[in-house]
C-alpha cells in the first residue's frame, strides 16, 4: 500500500509537471486518471494545489520529503524531466475516511483548463525564498502527520534494579519497575501501552474519548482515567487497581474462545492465567501493599521462600539460588529493601535452618 507521504510526493510531481510549458492534453488525461484511482490521490492533490496557489510552488515541490530535507539541486527544474508515473507503479488506495464528507460536494476533477500561468520570480528572489518556504512546508507536513497518525510513539525500558517515571503527552504517568519495557502509542482514538516485559504502574489522565489500553500478549487492561498496576510474568498477567475501574479482557480462554470481560474496582487484585481469571477483592490499602516496590521495598506475608527469592531476583543482578529443594516451601514474612538482598539472606540464616554460600555472582541457599 502506498503511504500518504508517497502519495503527496506523487501529487507534488504532478503539480510541477502541470506548470511546465510542455503540458499536453495527454498529460491532463493521465493526471485525471491518477486522480480517479483513489480519493487519497484527490485529497493530496487538492491540498497541495491550494498550497501551490497561496504560498508558491516551492511548498508543493517539497511534499513527501522527510522533514528538514532540501531537495537536490537538480530537482528544482522538474519541467519536462520528472514524470509522476515513474515514481511508483503500484499505487493503491490509501483512504482518508475523515476527509470524505468534505470532498463529497467537490467536482470529480479539479478544473485546470482555465488556470492562469503562475508569475515566475527571478532566480535571486527564488533562492532567497527557498529556505523560508521549506520551513513552512516542514510545519505543514508535521501538522498533517500529527493530525492523522499517532501523535506520540516511543519505547521505554529500565535495567535490573532501576525505576523510571515516564510522563506522557496526555498527562498520564508511567512508573516502570525493574527490568521492564513498554512501547507507547498515543493516537487520536486510543492511548495504547504494550507491556512487553516486567511491571508498570499507571496514573491515567482522564479522557473518556480515548481509552487507555495496556496490552500484554492477548490480554488487555482498559481504563479511561484511573490508577492501576500491570505485571507480566511469562504468559500470566496480574492487575492491581488502586483507583477507579479497570476492564480486563482476553482473546483466548481455556477452551480457545474469548474469556468474559472482568470489571475490576479499586482494591482488586486479579491474576489472569491460561486457566482463567481469579480476582481477590479487598481494600485499597491491601492492594497498595503489592506496590511497595515504588518506594524501594517488597513485602512478604507467609510467602514461600522460592517465591520470595524470585521477587528479590527481579531487582538484583546478583541472584539468590535455592540449592536444596526442601527449603523452597518454607514460609517467610516481613518488609525488605529489594536493593539489600544480603540483609534478607542474613535474616534467613538467623531464623531458619539455612546456610548461605556467597559468591560474586550468586548466593546459594542450602539447608543445614
Amino acid at each position: 500500500m502506498t503511504s500518504s507521504r508517497q502519495i503527496e510526493r506523487l501529487a507534488s510531481a504532478w503539480l510541477a509537471r502541470r506548470d511546465a510549458e510542455s503540458w499536453s492534453a495527454h498529460d491532463q488525461s493521465s493526471l485525471d486518471a491518477w486522480l480517479d484511482e483513489s480519493i487519497a490521490h484527490r485529497v493530496a492533490y487538492l491540498r497541495l494545489d491550494a498550497a501551490w496557489r497561496q504560498s508558491g510552488r516551492l511548498k508543493a515541490l517539497g511534499a513527501g520529503l522527510p522533514t528538514g530535507t532540501v531537495p537536490p539541486r537538480g530537482a528544482w527544474g522538474l519541467q519536462g524531466t520528472l514524470d509522476p508515473r515513474d515514481l511508483a507503479s503500484d499505487v493503491s488506495d490509501a483512504t482518508l475516511d475523515r476527509l470524505r464528507p468534505a470532498l463529497s460536494h467537490r467536482h470529480a476533477h479539479p478544473a485546470h483548463s482555465e488556470r492562469k500561468p503562475i508569475q515566475r520570480n527571478s532566480r535571486r528572489v527564488f533562492h532567497y525564498a527557498s529556505g523560508a518556504c521549506l520551513i513552512a512546508l516542514a510545519g505543514l507536513l508535521a501538522f498533517g502527520w500529527h493530525r492523522y497518525s499517532a501523535v506520540e510513539q516511543a519505547s521505554y525500558r529500565t535495567a535490573i534494579g532501576g525505576l523510571q517515571d515516564v510522563a506522557l503527552a496526555d498527562g498520564s504517568v508511567i512508573t516502570l519497575s525493574s527490568d521492564s519495557r513498554v512501547a507507547v502509542t498515543l493516537s487520536r482514538n486510543e492511548r495504547h501501552i504494550d507491556l512487553q516485559q516486567g511491571e508498570a504502574f499507571f496514573k491515567v489522565a482522564k479522557d473518556p474519548h480515548r481509552p487507555f489500553v495496556v496490552s500484554a500478549g492477548d490480554r488487555r487492561a482498559i481504563a479511561v482515567g484511573t490508577r492501576y498496576d500491570v505485571r507480566r510474568d511469562a504468559d500470566d498477567l496480574r492487575v492491581i487497581v488502586t483507583q477507579g475501574i479497570v476492564r480486563l479482557e482476553s482473546d483466548n480462554g481455556p477452551t480457545g474462545r474469548n474469556q468474559p470481560t472482568t470489571l475490576l474496582p479499586a482494591g482488586s487484585v486479579a491474576l489472569a492465567t491460561d486457566a482463567g481469571v481469579v480476582v481477590n477483592s479487598g481494600s485499597v490499602q491491601q492492594a497498595e501493599e503489592f506496590l511497595d516496590w515504588r518506594s524501594g521495598f517488597i513485602s512478604f506475608h507467609g510467602t514461600p521462600l522460592a517465591s520470595a527469592v524470585a521477587e528479590f531476583n527481579r531487582y538484583n543482578a546478583r541472584k539468590i539460588i535455592i540449592g536444596d529443594a526442601s527449603i523452597g516451601a518454607m514460609r517467610v514474612g516481613g518488609n525488605f529493601r529489594w536493593s539489600n538482598a544480603d540483609s534478607f539472606v542474613r535474616l534467613l540464616e538467623l531464623g531458619f535452618p539455612i546456610r548461605a554460600v556467597r559468591g560474586n555472582d550468586a548466593i546459594v541457599l542450602k539447608s543445614r
